[in-house]
């Protein structure tokens, strides 16, 4: 198994000296909770990519940011690598700790700073949760746009390291833009300031460059997010389909009459039938699709494009179309959506979940070869996604406690991945790279572009030390994959070749 997890990275780390690592954070910071037996090590072993599992060497869990400055720095002075974790809620790999490294849990730094109705913006530490800050902010008429399903208890950390979406980002956007100002500190501990609190800020967007970094340029102790007004109106219409590629061209015909919804969600039958036995949402359990269509703004351009739409689904060969008749059925329709992940969890023992994302056009195509990839594979997915914006998330369903199940959801994963590249999309949309899609990394790029994200890297961490194994594949790794063919002296920076 070579898909999910490159032994070498922890093979080739340097040794470290434990006792040594951990007597000089003893020493520095007398009051930081620091865990070492190995019961107490057993917990972070992976994030929510649960297939995978290392145990740290050591956890650390900070409640200053004074404290996160201490442990780069003697980290870095010590050599020792560093994996950064908010709540373990990705699905790439990207918080997978080391055995030779650091974990380093930023979920202690947990405080709201500050709320602004005035500037429409909040200072959160990056332990806060993202529905935390929505919250917070519900008694000024606001509230902040990117809602990941797991935004109950992912962190705004998280959601920078992996910019992360959610089911309305169609309309408002990814992470990336949805945040004014990043408060981070170097591997050498230096503090840096990203954006500014205006709306612009000169030079080099290093905010965007940092905004989905996946902790390997440095670790982020403060955000600023933009807050929005609630709209003052929000409807939700469900619409059934008997074809799964009608309800995908659909999504296309909805865009084309530059109609933008607040979001735009699809699910196939399998899903379906999971999201309703586990939440009762008032789906159509028949439907082969099912697509859920919010549209918000004020009421007459509301009502309006409620006609539309409705139109645009019915040309399109819906069965059904549903307006949700008031805001307890509105939350019923989304609830389902957003626990489909849980709700196909009870259909399987397992399940590994995907994230790419393709042109709008290609999702009837796309759904169809996914269909027939899974036959080819012997295996069942199910298909929820943010179809406005062409963002997939097959589930893979399969058994780890059957021979060879868990390989081949690996290569039908891979094989997703790579489809939706060859059709002109990207194989991530907002659940990151981590250590799931390394190999695909060599599918996407090309040679010089690696190059060029080496040297990204290299500039901010020029030891390698900051979640190494990340992300970004080595130049060897691709060619071994089969999309690279490069001798080992062509890599700029050698000393990376390691991971």
């Amino acid at each position: 198994m070579t898909m999910l997890y490159d032994e070498r990275v922890d093979g080739a780390l340097p040794t470290v000296d434990r006792a040594l690592l951990i007597q000089s954070l003893r020493d520095a910071l007398p009051d930081l909770q620091l865990l070492h037996r190995d019961e107490d090590l057993k917990p972070y072993e992976c994030d929510g990519l649960a297939a995978y599992r290392t145990v740290p060497l050591l956890v650390v869990l900070p409640e200053r940011v004074d404290q996160v400055q201490g442990v780069l720095q003697i980290c870095h002075q010590l050599t020792v690598p560093v994996v950064a974790r908010g709540a373990g809620t990705g699905l790439s790999g990207g918080a997978m700790p080391l055995a030779k490294g650091v974990l380093l849990v930023m979920a202690r730094l947990n405080r709201i700073l500050e709320v602004s109705p005035q500037g429409r913006f909040a200072r959160v530490q990056p332990g806060v949760r993202n529905l935390a800050i929505s919250q917070a902010a519900a008694p000024y008429g606001l509230y902040y746009a990117p809602d990941p399903s797991s935004q109950i208890a992912c962190t705004i950390g998280g959601n920078v390291a992996e910019n992360a979406g959610g089911v309305h980002c169609l309309k408002y956007g990814l992470t990336v833009h949805n945040i004014l100002k990043l408060e981070v500190l170097t591997v050498e501990g230096e503090r840096l300031s990203l954006g500014s609190d205006a709306l612009d800020s000169p030079g080099f967007d290093l905010l965007a460059l940092f905004t989905g970094s996946e902790g390997m340029l440095g670790i982020v102790t403060e955000v600023t997010v933009r807050l929005l007004p609630k709209p003052p109106v929000a409807r939700v219409l469900l619409a059934s389909f008997d074809r799964v590629e009608d309800a995908a061209r659909s999504v296309a015909h909805i865009i084309a009459a530059g109609i933008i919804p607040g979001g735009l969600e699809m699910m196939d039958n399998l899903a379906i039938r999971a999201a309703e036995d586990f939440i009762q949402a008032g789906y159509p359990v028949e439907a082969a699709a099912i697509l859920l269509c919010e549209l918000d703004g004020v009421e007459a351009d509301v009502q309006e494009d409620c006609e539309r739409v409705t139109a645009l689904f019915t040309q399109a060969g819906a069965r059904e179309v549903r307006l949700a008749c008031d805001e307890a059925q509105r939350a019923r329709f989304w609830a389902g959506r957003k626990n489909a992940f849980p709700a196909v969890g009870r259909l399987s023992p397992d399940y590994y979940c995907m994230d790419g994302t393709i042109p709008r056009r290609e999702l009837p195509y796309v759904l169809v070869r996914i269909s027939e990839m899974a036959r080819e594979h012997g295996l069942r997915v199910a298909n929820v996604f943010h179809a406005g914006d062409g963002n997939m998330h097959p589930l893979i369903l399969f058994d780890a406690n059957r021979p060879g199940e868990l390989e081949r959801a690996e290569s039908l994963g891979g094989k997703i991945l790579e489809l939706c590249v060859a059709v002109g999309g990207s194989i991530t949309g907002e659940h990151g790279v981590g250590r799931e899609k390394i190999n695909q990394m060599c599918a996407q790029f090309t040679h010089d572009e690696l190059r060029v994200f080496h040297a990204v890297k290299a500039a901010f961490d020029p030891q390698g030390l900051l979640n190494p194994g990340k992300n970004i594949p080595t130049l060897h790794r691709c060619a071994e994959f089969g999309a690279l063919h490069v001798h080992h002296g062509q890599l700029p920076f050698p000393a990376l070749e390691r991971f």
